[in-house]
């Protein structure tokens, strides 16, 4: 049987991963990854363009997720089904540190009826590995496994700042930061300061920088030995929560529960 060539960026991944990594894995990783909330429904040209794949690469790893029943279709179009979450379930319940931060992040968002995450940094996002809301509906698409850029949310600036400053530099230099309101910081000397700031004050307050009408706060949880762990935040509409109620009313509330959290990290 002739020996199939890789591609160029396949070969690059085979190059900085070794000899036993596995091209099939994770281009079905991506093709999963591919499907979000803007793109609930794709055709296979769909996928195989997000996906920057062959077409016929991507319908073999369809066809593969289908049979497995992590993906479905009509014929034409491709959704994810509900056996995606069994992948997140295996993290959530062989990891203790989600089960602990579910239940700080209730706490927080019953103390201040508003909406409370955790998230921990993962390559250039952060991702939410807890989250808990009021009696209010949590906002639509935020969920456990919800990543968004580290740059432009407090808990990203929190956990960015646990970063020592030659990461922290490759960081912003590996970037390319765009603005998701009109209030997104950009320019990467000043998001430098701003990290460096929010380090040096142990919080991060971030004012409509991902969301429109949207402020939260966010603290370090450390462990042991004072190394950053995850981040925890809270946030509020702007029209409801002024900036001086985050800082005299969140922020003792979130230091308090981010200090009951540290003897429990490892």
């Amino acid at each position: 049987m002739p020996r199939v060539r890789r591609s160029e960026a396949d070969q690059r991944l085979v190059d900085e991963h070794g000899p036993d990594f596995s091209e099939a894995l994770a281009r079905g990783l991506r093709v999963i990854s591919a499907f979000g909330a803007e793109r609930p429904l794709m055709t296979l040209a769909d996928v195989a363009r997000e996906v920057d794949l062959p077409r016929a690469t991507v319908r073999r790893a369809l066809h593969t997720l289908d049979r497995l029943g992590y993906v479905r279709s009509d014929g034409r179009l491709f959704q994810l089904t509900p056996k995606v979450l069994s992948l997140a379930t295996a993290y959530l319940s062989s990891n203790s540190l989600s089960a602990t931060l579910q239940q700080a992040v209730e706490r927080v968002a019953g103390r201040l009826n508003e909406a409370c995450s955790a998230a921990i940094l993962d390559g250039d996002d952060i991702v939410f590995i807890a989250r808990a809301g009021p009696t209010r509906l949590l906002g639509v698409g935020v969920d456990v496994g919800y990543r968004i850029p580290a740059y432009c949310s407090s808990m990203g600036r929190v956990l960015l700042g646990g970063l020592d400053d030659g990461d922290l530099a490759a960081f912003l230099e590996r970037i390319r930061p765009e603005p998701l309101t009109p209030q997104t910081l950009v320019d990467r000397a000043a998001l430098r300061t701003a990290i460096h700031r929010d380090r040096a004050q142990g919080y991060s307050l971030v004012d409509q920088e991902a969301e429109v009408g949207y402020r939260s706060l966010a603290v370090p949880v450390r462990r042991y030995d004072g190394r950053i762990v995850c981040a925890l935040n809270a946030g509020a509409n702007v029209d409801r929560v002024a900036v001086e109620r985050m800082l005299e009313t969140f922020l003792p509330v979130l230091r308090d529960v981010a200090a009951t959290l540290a003897p429990q990290m490892v």
